[in-house]
């Protein structure tokens, strides 16, 4: 049961303490208590750096008056003597949800596409206007679980939607009211990247949707505070008026946090971020943020991998991150990374100390946990002159414990907040931990008590007999039951606790229920095997190493470039050239430098390729590989979308595509609406950052798409335009014109509101973005052909295009591409006319033609898929290989870079030990500009490391559980394959 017990004199004043001095009373006599408490003889952390050994804290009003150790005591002093205890400032939780009740959500997929509100902005997610103040409710509850986890100050925030508005910052006092409570009403601004739960507007409904949308409402809040607008906008005016705030934005992820970072830093803005916990796997990343993070501590728990079948559900890398998420905040700090914690994502505060020793002891100084604590949460809200220390004038927000507070068994007795005490754990209460021996009726017994001071418990031994017994310690007594010789005989006692004394003695019933006495003689401290166990508790883990990326198949050394000689390879250079027998390749810095026989090593690693095929390395010119997202469904354009916001450079399909001779991808926006998203060109360096992936330079596409996907034949919707292939039409012809006319007034030197999506139109209408177009049946691609002729642009590849044959001429002489499918046909309606003639048809008229994969496990073997064309359309080998290196390259407008072996180019190379084109063929080496991001025989070497992880990990799991630390059930988490027709709903 929780005590609150008050000093007499603030006792005596309680009801008017915290009343505003302006306030009448009815109640009682007005009277303000003026009286101080002086707190002497502790060990006084003032800062976390700033200890005073045998000090004295004076206090008075909720206020910390001096602290030292030669302070004066007044005489109107309240003292208490805290000899062998020590007083820390109370801790600060900055990101919470603490009185305001969490929004929930209801089921089912929205088709509300326009806003519900009027006066404010456009999209209902952006809700900059919300206070938490205007929904607080102190919860008192609450309020004495952080308190018994030594929080004293919680900042509070609806946690609901993309922009969230404003948080309150609150202390736990709740002998007070909210006028005392409420240090800040506006101590934040917050945002996230998850859509709002109650809100039902369907746009956003991706990641690079809740992107997009972020950077344009920090557009239109410019040109709105610029007095552009000619109607009012509350959210816009709540959000710059709040902009002056501490701008704080909810990430979860390290991937995130560096997105998030990417939007501050474009709109002049330093947010705190919400860490993820997995910061550690891109700390050279995240340091580059600038950012202060708040950082929780949910550490997940061990699996329960004792099913040797369901431990086969677990991933490597899930795996690693039970065994390395504890050393998060040892990383951060030492790569000074400024940083807080935070309860949440955790079950109840009760978890959080437990979860706070892990993290120390996986290395985390202890300075550095006291400040995340309390000096860095009060700098980040800029209320250090208030909370977090206890400096003269900050608030007597503070805690007595029995020793160091970040020590198991120490014990947390009481948590003063405003200068009001919570007493978590009687403080008076006498530490009875130890050995002992028992005198009861003539037979000596041997005692051991250990466990938290307050609630410790007991075991009772004779010799070496375990007896079973019945234990209690409160306010100083003891009682004590047990049975001997199978209940035959039956004693209960009841003993006092004295101060003076280690010895317990007291009142001694015996079986035949005649009264005596017992004495509990102490012999010693805790047995030295708990003290061993301690020991060993406190130890450092053994901490698997973090790869790059940090899953199965992530190297532990991130892979150099390397000059490299192939010697006497059958060389396929996609060229002019052909095929050349008994031919080297030099590579030099990245480049093909050299192309002949005989060729100089020039300190260069040679690597004999005698039997041996070198190709360029394959091209996917239609990929959803590599996405963290494909679809933004929300409306029927996305335009504004960037599939670089979404590379996820962690898809262990890089790794596969690399073994399979895939080097570069192009990224693309699914088909969920006429005007997709733009994408990524990416090269695979698996073990990069996503930033390093992509092209530098890179040129400019986006996705559009025709049929039934984008008319929602088959997703059972019927209010989203359009929803038929005439609306389809009319609505690229609405999008172009309105693009022109932005592109007229942009230039024209008028004001105008920067849009987005406009610009990318912009760009098609003048060249200068290239479009990928999903397409199926001919008369859609006729259309598009010429209402992009009506704008004066082409459009650039037909992609899927399996009635390509029936229209090649118009193609060609519309002057587009076509990357198509080798042979999939009649997987919907819209495909039955399809034929695996269709790429050699589409060649034989002049149009540049790709095979391509929309498929993560086609991509890896698209070397096959190529060949089916030799079958199906007589194509030379030469020219069949070409569909898969230098034509797609050509769609891509990377031909001068990839695509083929020439002097100059990128060294993007595949080693084959068979011909390319045979089902046999096996990448033995794939590089990257000169680095080897696949090496078969280094394949093999990972597979056995793999293994040996797992068992290593599994075995600690497995001592973990048999140590009875709690574990978690084994759940396969598989990142689904990406097809065109993706939602992010659907994972």
């Amino acid at each position: 049961m929780r005590i609150r017990l008050l000093s007499l004199a603030l006792f005596l004043a309680s009801a008017t303490v915290f009343a505003q001095d302006y306030f009448p009373t009815n109640t009682g006599v007005k009277s303000k208590n003026n009286n101080y408490t002086a707190f002497t003889n502790a060990k006084i952390f003032v800062t976390p750096t700033q200890v005073v050994e045998n000090g004295t804290l004076l206090i008075k009003n909720g206020k910390v008056v001096q602290v030292g150790k030669s302070v004066t005591v007044p005489k109107n002093t309240v003292t208490v003597n805290l000899k062998g205890k020590s007083i820390y400032p109370s801790f600060i939780d900055i990101y919470s949800d603490f009185g305001v009740k969490k929004p929930k959500a209801s089921g089912g997929r929205s088709t509300q596409y326009e806003a519900t509100r009027h006066g404010y902005y456009w999209n209902d997610h952006i809700m900059p206007e919300n206070n938490a103040i205007s929904v607080f409710k102190f919860d008192a509850k609450k309020a004495a679980e952080y308190q018994k986890a030594g929080f004293g100050v919680v900042n509070s925030h609806i946690q609901d939607g993309i922009a969230r508005g404003t948080g309150i910052l609150v202390t736990l006092n709740d002998d007070g009211t909210n006028s005392d409570r409420i240090l800040d009403d506006k101590s934040a601004q917050y945002f996230s990247l998850t859509r709002s739960a109650i809100k039902k507007q369907s746009y956003p409904s991706s990641l690079m949707g809740s992107l997009a949308l972020l950077r344009q409402m920090y557009s239109d809040a410019a040109w709105y505070a610029n007095g552009n607008s000619d109607t009012k906008d509350l959210s816009l005016e709540a959000l710059n008026k709040n902009k002056g705030l501490v701008q704080i934005f909810e990430a979860g992820d390290k991937g995130h946090a560096l997105r998030a970072d990417k939007i501050g830093d474009a709109n002049n803005i330093q947010y705190v971020i919400l860490a993820g916990g997995n910061e550690y796997e891109s700390i050279a990343d995240i340091k580059a943020t600038n950012a202060t993070y708040i950082v929780p501590i949910n550490f997940p728990d061990a699996y329960d991998v004792s099913n040797p079948y369901q431990a086969d559900n677990v991933s490597l890398a899930d795996m690693r991150r039970w065994n390395q998420a504890p050393s998060n905040p040892k990383v951060l700090a030492d790569n000074s990374v400024p940083f807080t914690f935070t309860t949440y994502d955790l079950k109840s505060p009760a978890a959080f100390k437990s979860k706070l020793l892990k993290a120390i002891a996986y290395g985390l100084p202890k300075t550095k946990a006291l400040e995340a604590l309390t000096t860095v949460p009060a700098q980040i809200l800029g209320k250090s002159n208030q909370i977090g220390s206890l400096k003269s004038g900050s608030y007597a927000n503070f805690l007595i414990t029995s020793g160091d507070v970040f020590d198991k068994n120490t014990t947390l007795y009481e948590n003063w907040v405003q200068g009001q005490k919570n007493v978590i754990t009687d403080k008076d209460v006498k530490d009875i931990n130890g050995t002992y021996n028992l005198a009861v009726d003539g037979t000596t017994y041997k005692l051991e008590i250990k466990g938290a001071t307050d609630k410790p418990s007991a075991t009772l031994k004779q010799d070496s007999t375990t007896i079973k017994s019945k234990f209690s310690y409160k306010e100083n007594w003891i009682d004590l039951a047990f049975a001997t010789n199978e209940g035959e005989k039956r004693y209960r006692m009841t003993g006092i606790v004295t101060p003076n004394s280690n010895n317990i003695s007291g009142k001694l019933v015996l079986p035949n229920g005649t009264e005596s006495t017992f004495v509990a003689t102490k012999t010693g401290d805790v047995d030295k095997k708990e003290k061993e166990k301690k020991k060993k508790e406190t130890t450092t883990p053994d901490l698997m190493p973090v790869t790059y990326p940090n899953v199965g198949y992530g190297y532990a050394n991130k892979p150099k470039q390397e000059n490299i000689l192939f010697k006497n390879a059958t060389v396929w250079t996609s060229e002019d050239a052909g095929i050349l027998k008994n031919t080297d390749v030099l590579v030099k810095k990245g480049k093909i430098v050299k192309i002949g026989a005989n060729l100089s090593a020039g300190g260069a690693t040679v690597i004999d390729a005698t039997g041996k095929h070198l190709t360029a390395g394959i091209i996917d010119e239609h990929s959803h590989i590599a996405g963290l997202s494909i679809n933004e469904g929300g409306q029927n354009s996305s335009a504004e979308v960037k599939m670089e916001d979404v590379v996820d450079n962690e898809d262990v399909d890089i790794y596969r595509n690399l073994a399979g001779g895939v080097t570069t991808i192009q990224l693309l926006h699914g088909s969920a609406n006429p005007i997709g998203g733009r994408s990524a060109l990416l090269k695979l360096k698996w073990g990069e950052s996503a930033d390093e992936m992509i092209y530098d330079n890179s040129p400019k596409f986006i996705k559009f798409a025709l049929g039934e996907n984008v008319k929602q034949s088959n997703w059972g919707s019927r209010s989203r335009f359009p929803q038929t292939r005439m609306g389809v039409e009319q609505m690229f012809i609405d999008y172009f014109q309105r693009g022109k006319e932005y592109d007229e007034k942009k230039k024209s030197g008028e004001p105008y509101r920067y849009d987005e999506e406009m610009e990318v139109i912009a760009e098609i209408i003048n060249g200068e973005r290239f479009i990928s177009c999903h397409s199926y049946v001919q008369s859609e691609i006729n259309m598009l052909m010429k209402v992009a002729e009506k704008f004066n642009f082409k459009v650039n590849t037909f992609t899927h295009i399996l009635e390509g044959y029936k229209v090649a001429d118009k193609m060609k002489e519309h002057g587009v591409g076509a990357s198509t499918f080798s042979d999939w046909w009649a997987y919907k309606y819209e495909v039955n006319d399809a034929i695996p003639y269709n790429a050699a048809i589409m060649q034989s008229q002049g149009v540049t033609v790709a095979i391509n994969s929309d498929d993560a496990e086609m991509s890896r073997r698209l070397n096959q898929e190529a060949a089916k064309t030799v079958k199906y359309g007589d194509m030379t080998e030469l020219e069949a290989w070409k569909m898969v290196t230098i034509n797609p390259a050509k769609l891509l407008h990377l031909d001068n870079r990839v695509g083929s072996i020439k002097e100059g180019k990128d060294a993007d190379l595949v080693l084959w030990n068979n011909h390319p084109l045979s089902v046999y063929a096996k990448a033995e080496k794939t590089l990257i500009e000169g680095v080897v991001y696949f090496d078969l025989e280094k394949d093999k070497q990972q597979r056995t490391a793999i293994k040996n992880e797992r068992n290593k990990l599994i075995t600690m799991m497995l001592e973990e559980k048999e140590g009875g630390k709690p574990t978690q059930k084994p759940i396969k988490k598989q990142k689904p394959k990406f097809h065109c027709d993706t939602m992010d709903a659907e994972w």
